[in-house]
């Protein structure tokens, strides 16, 4: 689930790292442990994705949702 939901968080970037976070608390907070996001408890309405994030939800998302080339 982890890796579906830091793969969707690629699909809604502003300024370039900040994403929506309007995912599952229990999911955020893991992305979070794991050095992907910036804490996801605040008052904004997006996390920031790290340097690994933005490149590891690329990655993700180009496997999981996009057909691969033969």
């Amino acid at each position: 689930m982890d890796d579906a939901v830091l793969a969707l968080l690629w699909l809604t970037p502003h300024n370039e790292c900040c994403a929506w976070k309007g995912f599952d608390w229990a999911t955020t907070h893991c992305l979070h442990g794991k050095g992907l996001i910036s804490d996801p408890v605040s008052k904004s309405k997006s996390s920031i994705l790290t340097n690994e994030g933005l490149l590891r939800s690329e990655e993700l998302f180009r496997k999981l949702f996009t057909r691969q080339q033969q």
